[in-house]
């Protein structure tokens, strides 16, 4: 938005009737054909008013010339890092040349392209599609998106473009409508609002689709103030008037953050920033970074409830991070020049675990958790590394890698598998890299001067700047001087079977385990409805008794229990969470067997498990004789 505060705050909408009238397609029609090319750029015309029913309705107008022309849809989708563009949900697709219908082909290969041939005399494409919100919450961005109260509209999903020229070379001219009474925000600028529909200001391609929008019947905006002369939003949407009550306390913490990643990197590559905060139990629920807003999905009851805002307290901050490290630099396997081209994660592994890491510092540092959760986070990462059998064949890169088919991957036997450890140990890696500087410059320098070093520069509109590995040694080099590409060589693409602990134990803590359940493993249970047992019966067991993972080797596995069986019974009584606990810890003043009764398609069997070491929870624990780096790593920087 140009800097503008005011493009950006929220705003109204007024409609009367739902979905594309006849009228209204005339009017269009005739609209386009007076429009001409407007020096080649695409209409995009998109009427939301549907969404409640969880349809969209596209019209597009693109600037033509006679003869074959192919047309594709986003495919590749970047931050989802997968081709996860939703193409079996665009319906009723049509074309029109000199106001007639005109052939379609689907290519036979590539299943999100199309070909048509223009006629002679033609100038303009016109194209027509209904894409069709799935109900089903799971999955990114692909998954349900909208309610009877609330949607967020991703422009990747209304969009057809011209095969051959890149994503940053194409302008569009998008406008939108919205249901009566609804609100809006985002990073896009507005040219114009007019009865029912909002105009926005013509843009490329790439920024387009690089930029939601959030829109509801119950919404708010909250002004996080102005940094450097950079304006900051939260924009609120929700399933009830109730849920948008963000408590002044966390309002200050969004504000401290704003100004605690201003000083971590010390530039800002956007425009304004916004975040576009979804609240609902019936929408898909992650956190998608942009440019200048991030994608943000969590449950209704999220602002309403203290312990799910500090549980959830990370994913803005990592999101945030995003708008540095993955979208102004980017590494080079993700910087592609439009959405048919694959995506390569080769560092994957420094695109998410860098952020996972620098999201909860600054989590921290903003005051959104406290030291402590943060090293219960830092425990829980380590605990589940050791219990992964999947270490033993395949190296963190190749997680980064497969992340296409790690994100999509079923939860049965998944610590066989390796999940997508790029996220937790890439975190555990970006640490040790902290803890290597702070030790080489004896305290003078840390993490925050390779952010600087790295992703600073003079403040800029939104700019890729790509990167590669070597580019990344170099900086580090330039910060501190050591080995970095071995120590990459050896953490990323080395088969390590330990869980990379060096990091914590350079900053002077150790992993330990005892019988008492740390608050953060237990609201994970809670909000997964799941039993965690990993570490003593080497179990991972849902609310109704479904095992969902074992360990390769464990207690559990030996004794013949395998994913996707259900526990009706443990010891003879009648399987709960509590049960299950309660009698692994008796068999621990025992020499008692844990016997589990399980369910497995049409067979009922009894399994005794040989344990008897009661519960086991991971903690840090100081180290003696050694400097607490972790504590001086979440210290704020801004007053």
């Amino acid at each position: 938005m140009h800097g503008s505060r005011e493009n950006a705050i929220v705003r109204g909408q007024s409609f009367v009737t739902k979905g594309p009238t006849l009228l209204w397609l005339l009017t269009a029609a005739l609209g386009w054909a007076q429009q001409g090319t407007q020096q080649g750029v695409i209409h995009v015309d998109v009427d939301a008013r549907d969404a409640p029913r969880r349809l969209i309705h596209v019209q597009l107008h693109i600037p033509a010339s006679p003869g074959p022309m192919t047309l594709l849809y986003p495919k590749w989708i970047q931050g989802e890092h997968g081709p996860t563009g939703p193409i079996a949900d665009v319906v009723s697709l049509k074309f029109r040349a000199n106001n007639k219908t005109i052939a379609w082909r689907r290519d036979s290969v590539n299943l999100y392209a199309f070909h048509v041939t223009i006629p002679q005399d033609s100038t303009v494409l016109d194209a027509a599609f209904d894409f069709i919100s799935p109900a089903d919450a799971g999955g990114f961005t692909e998954g349900s998106s909208m309610t009877t109260e609330l949607a967020v509209l991703n422009w990747n999903q209304y969009v057809l473009y011209p095969q051959g020229t890149p994503a940053d070379q194409l302008r569009y001219q998008a406008t939108l409508r919205l249901p009566h009474g609804w609100h809006f925000g985002t990073a896009l600028s507005v040219a114009k609002e007019s009865g029912d529909e909002i105009e926005f200001q013509p843009t490329s391609l790439a920024t387009l689709v690089d930029s939601p929008v959030s829109a509801g019947a119950h919404y708010k905006t909250i002004d996080l103030g102005v940094f450097n002369g950079t304006a900051h939003y939260i924009h609120v949407a929700a399933d009830s008037e109730r849920a948008l009550a963000m408590p002044p306390q966390a309002v200050k913490q969004y504000k401290r953050l704003v100004a605690e990643v201003g000083a971590l990197f010390g530039s800002r590559h956007y425009r304004s920033y916004h975040f576009l905060l979804t609240l609902s139990d019936h929408v898909a629920s992650f956190g998608l970074e942009h440019h200048e807003s991030s994608d943000d999905r969590l449950g209704e009851r999220t602002l309403l409830d203290d312990d799910l805002l500090t549980f959830y307290s990370e994913l803005l901050p990592h999101e945030y991070v995003h708008s540095w490290n993955g979208k102004y630099r980017r590494p080079t396997g993700l910087a592609t020049k439009d959405y048919s081209e694959p995506l390569r994660g080769d560092l994957v592994w420094m695109y998410e675990g860098l952020t996972e890491y620098l999201g909860s510092v600054l989590a921290t540092r903003s005051g959104m958790e406290t030291p402590e959760l943060f090293r219960e986070r830092l425990a829980y990462v380590i605990s589940h590394l050791e219990y992964e059998s999947g270490r033993a064949w395949r190296p963190l890169a190749d997680t980064a890698i497969s992340a296409q088919l790690l994100f999509a991957a079923r939860e049965d036997y998944s610590a066989l598998r390796r999940n997508i450890d790029f996220y937790g140990e890439g975190q555990l890696v970006w640490l040790e890299v902290d803890t290597l500087i702070r030790q080489l410059s004896q305290g003078t320098k840390s993490i925050d001067a390779f952010c600087r070093e790295f992703y600073s520069g003079s403040e800029t509109a939104p700019v890729v700047n790509p990167y590669t590995l070597d580019d990344v040694i170099a900086a580090l080099n330039r910060v501190q001087p050591y080995a970095w590409a071995d120590f990459f060589r050896e953490r990323v693409d080395t088969i390590q079977t330990g869980a990379p602990v060096q990091g914590i134990e350079n900053a002077g803590w150790k992993l330990t385990y005892d019988d008492i359940r740390p608050g953060y493993w237990n609201t994970t249970e809670d909000q997964d409805r799941t039993t965690d047992m990993m570490p003593s019966l080497g179990i991972l067991v849902k609310s109704d008794g479904l095992v969902a993972d074992v360990v390769m080797g464990g207690p559990a596995q030996r004794a013949g229990v395998v994913p996707g069986a259900t526990i009706t019974s443990v010891n003879g009584r009648q399987f709960t969470a509590t049960v299950l606990r309660e009698e692994v810890q008796g068999a621990a003043k025992t020499s008692d067997r844990v016997e589990l009764t399980v369910r497995s398609g049409e067979y009922t069997s009894t399994r005794k498990v040989d344990y008897h070491g009661g519960e086991r929870y991971p903690h840090l624990e100081r180290r003696a004789g050694k400097g607490d780096m972790l504590t001086e790593i979440v210290q704020p920087r801004t007053k």
